[in-house]
């Protein structure tokens, strides 16, 4: 064999370079280098055996061109996400997860006795046994980068001794037929993975626990706050629940995600539930290792950006945070609440006034509801009927006929007073008042 040296080979002008014949072949010495320069056309590149093939250096950059496909047949790794682990659900799975809508109102002082849904809308404050401490809740604009708004919990009353029985905590319910995906009680049910931002004065481990309403199965996980006053970003996975009969696909609570602030022996003297299991007789496994976020009037607890997503992710293969419009957040909200409230003489409704003291009344809601809502006067001023001679003052609302999930439902409307006139058209409005309403309520 005769060896060629040369710096450079040219093919002839105009035509195309032709690199031995078929059935040759071409061997690179080991060691040798080989650099291409502009295009090579092949069927296949393997690596050498037993050895990994490295493609480019740090640094370059490849292009896949318009129109072209790639075709993974094994696994891809290294890349963040596996290509097809993550197909983003058509809406968040948590409601407001951003704390952006608070169509009750920015804050709500004492907790202990004023809990529920109370300020940022689908959040609601919750406690068991005797209140730990007492707190505001508020919407706040402390945040991490990226957000807004925060919700947020100021201890104001301290209790550094709980009684056992006691609790403090806040949740979301979401509505049954929208969990259908995480499969659970079957052999292909998935893996959950919960992600949010939070900034705590304690320092310490907190609890975040997912209830299985329908089967009554819990599932609890640890997190750690580790510098005080500080947003940290945290990343907790709930493991594939095989077991139980699974979620009735309805509209009432399917999955319960709690958040806890404080909690007694009642729920911290056992094993934390790391796995599912049933909440009857396991209260002692719920909340094992939390810190007392209410022992001293100097502690503060806010979160924002929580997200739940159907498979299993880590802090740096999560998918980021999906920012719906202003829009459609408050319109997923509005499925659960709505009011009336924010302009002098807004209306609420208009119908045909069947006695003295009653008004029939057709409501539109401003998108279907979850179901039937219950009604109550929101705010402050007070809200009249109207008949073009009389405004008596509305003091309660009364049965509602129809499908309030069809986007608009008949209502008895109650006054004081009398003065109405059968068979007139009435109407409903605020009493020269921005501040109040009627307000409709079909939360789980």
């Amino acid at each position: 064999m005769s060896t060629l040296n040369v710096d450079k080979v040219d093919p002839s002008t105009g035509t195309a370079l032709e690199l031995g014949t078929s059935g040759d072949t071409i061997t690179v010495p080991t060691g040798a280098g080989l650099t291409v320069v502009d295009e090579v056309k092949t069927n296949k590149v393997s690596p050498a055996t037993g050895t990994a093939f490295a493609l480019g250096d740090s640094g370059d950059t490849f292009t896949v061109p318009s129109g072209a496909t790639i075709v993974n047949s094994g696994t891809a790794t290294g890349f963040g996400i596996t290509a097809a682990s993550f197909v983003p659900t058509a809406s968040p799975l948590i409601i407001n997860g951003n704390m952006e809508v608070a169509q009750r109102g920015t804050s709500q002082a004492d907790w202990a006795t004023n809990g529920g849904y109370k300020t940022i809308d689908r959040w609601q404050g919750n406690g068991q046994g005797s209140f730990i401490g007492d707190y505001t809740q508020s919407q706040s604009t402390d945040v991490p980068d990226g957000f807004s708004k925060s919700y947020k919990i100021d201890c104001t009353t301290a209790d550094a001794s709980p009684s056992a029985n006691s609790s403090v905590f806040f949740e979301q319910r979401i509505e049954a037929q929208d969990c259908m995906l995480f499969k659970l009680g079957t052999s292909d049910a998935e893996i959950m993975t919960l992600s949010f931002w939070v900034k705590a004065t304690k320092t310490g481990t907190n609890i975040v626990r997912i209830e299985q309403e329908d089967d009554q199965r819990q599932c609890s996980q640890a997190y750690t706050v580790d510098s005080t006053d500080t947003w940290e970003k945290k990343v907790v996975t709930f493991p594939a629940d095989t077991s139980g009969s699974g979620i009735t696909s309805d509209n009432g609570i399917g999955l319960e995600v709690w958040f806890y602030v404080a909690a007694g022996t009642t729920y911290t003297s056992g094993t934390l539930a790391t796995t599912w299991e049933a909440v009857s007789g396991n209260d002692d496994n719920k909340a094992v290792g939390q810190v007392n976020n209410g022992d001293s009037t100097s502690n503060d607890f806010l979160i924002t950006g929580v997200q739940l997503e159907v498979g299993e992710y880590t802090s740096s293969t999560i998918p980021p945070f999906r920012h719906e419009s202003y829009g459609d957040n408050l319109a997923r909200c509005q499925r659960y609440y709505w009011n009336t409230v924010g302009a002098a003489h807004s209306g609420g409704g208009q119908g045909v006034i069947g006695s003295a003291t009653q008004l029939q009344a057709m409501i539109e809601c401003p998108v279907s509801m979850r179901a039937n809502p219950t009604g109550s006067i929101a705010g402050s001023g007070g809200v009249e009927l109207f008949d073009a001679s009389v405004s008596p003052a509305i003091t309660s609302i009364g049965s509602i006929y129809g499908d309030a999930t069809d986007g608009k439902f008949l209502v008895d409307i109650n006054a004081s007073g009398g003065g109405l006139t059968a068979g007139r058209c009435g109407v409903i409005y605020a009493n020269n008042s921005a501040t109040s309403g009627l307000a409709w309520d079909a939360e789980l």
